[in-house]
């Protein structure tokens, strides 16, 4: 069968919806830090792994690797299985976007088209994503982000397999709330000027896969987010890297002062072709 956007989102829009008071009660409880949530068995098994076998190779997708990240990831949907592109659109469907705007207290939700550093991403051994705050804004500048939505689909993926999603509402002196990747399973989180996040080292010879979104919106979440640029911080055993980090964030975000948009073009866009 094949399983076209539309018919995607019904399932999805289906079960969340099934679920949508737990969700708000979990989301709810959380929002004093980092508002999140996770909901497993999104989609029938069947489905999630057939979207894991479609993934590209790492060599085909753009490696992004530095003192800040080291990770597999492409947004340019159209080169790849159209499988892909339909289950990162199914989560802009108007059902699905409204049900999590409600869920999680978001008012007006603007879904990304242009998968503004969503689109799918890849982690293998030894590749790991430092403690960040998310770019504040759109492509654009013009809305501000303020959901990041992550559909874990590698089966069997343990937790100590590492490539977790780790929460630091409390800052990096205090332990994270770890959301193990798991097979089939969406999380939600907030981000704004204190959503400090990170992903954990991959510590298996394998690929944790991921399907990533992001909501935008015309009003921030917390009256007191300003702009910043991706801003990342070393772990909290790595003091070094934390001091270079945190000048590297203090000198892209002087020259954002002065190129609004930055000096060029971010690469990590869906660039579709015009009609």
């Amino acid at each position: 069968m094949t399983w076209d956007r539309v018919s995607l989102a019904t399932l999805i829009f289906e079960k969340i919806s099934s679920e949508k008071e737990q969700l708000k009660q979990r989301f709810s409880a959380s929002q004093n830090g980092i508002g999140h949530l996770w909901l497993d068995d999104l989609l029938p098994d069947e489905i999630a792994e057939n979207i894991a076998k479609v993934f590209p190779e790492p060599n085909q997708m753009v490696l992004k690797k530095s003192i800040r990240e080291n990770k597999y990831i492409a947004a340019q949907m159209d080169l790849y299985n159209p499988l892909l592109e339909e289950i990162i659109y199914a989560f802009q469907d108007k059902r699905v976007v409204a049900v999590i705007g409600e869920i999680c207290n978001v008012k007006h939700p603007i879904p990304d088209e242009y998968l503004y550093a969503g689109g799918i991403s890849l982690m293998g051994s030894k590749q790991f994503l430092n403690p960040h705050l998310d770019n504040s804004h759109d492509k654009d500048r013009n809305l501000w982000r303020v959901l990041n939505l992550l559909y874990y689909v590698t089966p069997n993926w343990k937790e100590e397999y590492g490539g977790n999603l780790e929460l630091w509402p409390n800052g990096l002196d205090q332990k994270p709330i770890t959301i193990h990747s798991k097979f089939n399973r969406l999380a939600i989180m907030e981000t704004h000027n204190n959503s400090l996040h990170s992903v954990s080292p991959v510590v298996f010879e394998g690929y944790r896969r991921c399907v990533s979104n992001y909501y935008f919106s015309d009003s921030p979440l917390l009256a007191s987010d300003s702009f910043h640029v991706t801003s990342f911080r070393g772990r909290p055993e790595n003091k070094l890297s934390d001091l270079i980090l945190r000048t590297d964030t203090f000198l892209r975000m002087c020259l954002r002062k002065i190129f609004k948009k930055g000096i060029k073009e971010n690469p990590h866009v869906y660039k579709k072709k015009e009609n």
